[in-house]
């Protein structure tokens, strides 16, 4: 049989983009290669895309196959796995740029990733929904630089302290301050700011359980157990996840009872249909001890490190790392297949148009 021609794309326009190439060496060293023949496609902080350390770019051949120029060759591939954090990669750009070529891609689609990658319209549909959600305010950075003091009575009024700032359409806690006073506010927005041009707040749970669950899937999405990570540092943050090697534990399975563990994997699930997600993702949690669980957000390219809890979480559920990569790109042709079998065009369009006297 044939090898399938894998592409993997990785780096990026966005503040993930270490986290991203520390992925892609993971998702490279496991891929089975009785299986796939890679290719390694690397974009660079600037947005210049490369294949085999060429510059390169993408054009449609005559069948309309997505072809990479690069050093003087061309590469075709048969499927793409874009192993991209953060914008320009999990928010539905790239997406669209797939879709645009005909070419299949692992992971959600274009309305899930942008969904997905703001975390404003995530909550909001999630909470539209009936999932649980922790209390938040958001504005732009044209609404914190016009009347700050409106932005933050609104935090005052209605979150209280401590809260967490946030970008809000980026990942790995990069750019994320927890706020004890209204005092520290202005210069954790102004962080946020560096990243974004749009700023989420949310009320801290106190001293939550933080509680991961792995999906899988398209029209019929399976959740792995539930993790749970326990950070050393006052949360989660990106030193505690990349850089520091004792910057949390990871607890799998969590520490949930039985009944907990199962309606956090209902709302992973419920989630991730709501928010039209496939292939992958991560759902998280914030668990008040013995309260509610809220959805904290939905993570489209979960993290593929050493530590990263998605195919850990996997791991412990049965499916090994190499085979969860596998399934990955079966569902990204399972889709791509589906989709492939509707019609693009319109007989009776044609037909208005040579009535109106048109070039049939």
């Amino acid at each position: 049989m044939d090898k399938l021609r894998l592409g993997i794309v990785y780096g990026g326009r966005s503040g993930e983009h270490e986290v991203s190439k520390v992925s892609a060496a993971n998702v490279l060293a496991a891929l089975d290669r009785d299986r796939f023949e890679v290719v390694e496609i690397f974009i660079d902080p600037r947005g210049a895309w490369y294949v085999g350390g060429s510059r390169a770019w993408l054009r449609l051949d005559t069948e309309g196959k997505a072809v990479f120029c690069a050093g003087g060759g061309e590469v075709v591939c048969d499927v793409m796995f874009p192993v991209l954090h953060g914008p320009y990669g999990e928010d539905g750009t790239i997406q669209g740029l797939f879709e645009m070529v005909n070419v299949p891609y692992v992971g959600a689609g274009v309305l899930g990733s942008a969904m997905g990658m703001d975390k404003e319209v995530q909550k909001k549909v999630l909470r539209a929904a009936g999932l649980p959600v922790v209390d938040f305010v958001a504005f732009s950075d044209r609404e914190w630089a016009s009347d700050p003091a409106a932005v933050r009575e609104a935090i005052v009024g209605g979150l209280g302290f401590p809260v967490f700032t946030k970008p809000a359409r980026l990942g790995s806690s990069v750019g994320i301050r927890m706020v004890m006073h209204v005092g520290a506010l202005d210069a954790a927005v102004a962080d946020a700011l560096q990243y974004d041009t749009k700023v989420v707040v949310e009320r801290a749970v106190p001293a939550p359980l933080e509680i991961e669950v792995s999906v899988l899937g398209n029209d019929e999405p399976q959740a792995s157990l539930p993790g749970e990570i326990r950070p050393a540092h006052e949360f989660y943050d990106y030193e505690a996840k990349y850089v520091d090697p004792d910057g949390a534990e990871l607890l799998i399975p969590s520490s949930l009872d039985a009944p907990r563990a199962e309606e956090v994997r209902r709302l992973a699930l419920r989630a991730y249909r709501v928010l039209g997600l496939e292939g992958m993702a991560r759902v998280d949690f914030l668990a008040e001890r013995d309260g509610p669980a809220y959805v904290s957000e939905v993570n489209t390219i979960p993290g593929f490190t050493q530590i990263s809890m998605y195919p850990k979480l996997w791991e412990a559920s049965g499916l090994p790392y190499r085979e969860l990569l596998s399934r990955l790109v079966d569902l990204a042709l399972e889709r791509w297949r589906r989709r492939n079998a509707l019609k693009t065009s319109y007989e009776g369009g044609r037909r208005l148009h040579r009535a109106a006297g048109g070039d049939s």
